[in-house]
């Protein structure tokens, strides 16, 4: 008798196709090198770059955006961006908002009845330099009650610092020493630590306030490590 035949062998499986996606959105047509160097603009960016054409010097100066004089006292905010060893951080896209001398922002959220500038939008940016610092010209922000609270915010400027992506965005607030509000500020009283809270408080720097000048206010930050100034996302 003859011995039944072995069944065969299973046929290998066929390699999964490439996912092409939907045909008619498929390329038919083979890839088109591109030169930045020759057109910056041809490609997405995966992080923010900024240059002198980007980031101009009336940015950093938020009383001469308009043709008008805003209202307010002048002052200098200035001071430097640092990483957690105390080295400094060049090229940092630095960016403020704040409120008018009035405590209103340009903002059509605010309801708060102080008037308007129409001369103060409220916003500006720069890049540090290679020593790390920034600088800002504006007026000081008014203090501003918080809707339904008995509660008032004190003059503070919004900070926000870029990092080598739009996501490593970091968002702080700055205060004005000598605030009476200071003690009942319900955002500032959120940090814990006395030292982190005092971080957040700017400097008086009377050997940078010039005659005839603005004020002029200090404030460094630091951007990680455990000396790092507090953010809103880590009160």
């Amino acid at each position: 008798m003859t011995a039944p035949a072995s069944p065969a062998p299973p046929l290998p499986a066929p390699e999964p196709a490439p996912y092409r996606g939907a045909p008619a959105r498929h390329p038919r047509r083979p890839r088109h090198p591109l030169d930045i160097r020759t057109d910056p603009e041809a490609v997405e960016l995966t992080a923010p770059v900024f240059g002198p054409a980007d980031v101009h010097d009336l940015d950093a100066d938020l009383t001469r955006q308009h043709p008008g004089e805003p209202l307010g006292e002048r002052l200098t905010v200035t001071g430097r961006v640092l990483d957690r060893a105390g080295r400094p951080v060049r090229g940092q896209l630095v960016e403020i908002w704040q409120a008018n001398a009035s405590g209103r922002y340009a903002h059509r959220q605010d309801r708060h009845p102080a008037p308007l500038d129409p001369h103060f939008t409220g916003v500006g940016r720069c890049l540090t330099d290679d020593r790390g610092r920034y600088a800002f010209t504006t007026v000081r922000p008014g203090a501003y009650p918080l809707p339904g609270e008995r509660a008032w915010r004190p003059a503070h400027i919004h900070f926000s610092f870029f990092g080598t992506a739009f996501t490593q965005r970091l968002v702080t607030q700055m205060y004005f020493p000598g605030d009476p509000l200071l003690a009942y500020d319900q955002m500032l009283a959120s940090v814990a630590d006395p030292a982190a809270r005092q971080s957040l408080i700017a400097v008086y720097d009377h050997e940078l306030s010039l005659p005839d000048g603005p004020l002029c206010y200090r404030w460094d930050v630091v951007l990680d490590g455990p000396s790092a100034t507090r953010t809103e996302e880590g009160r």
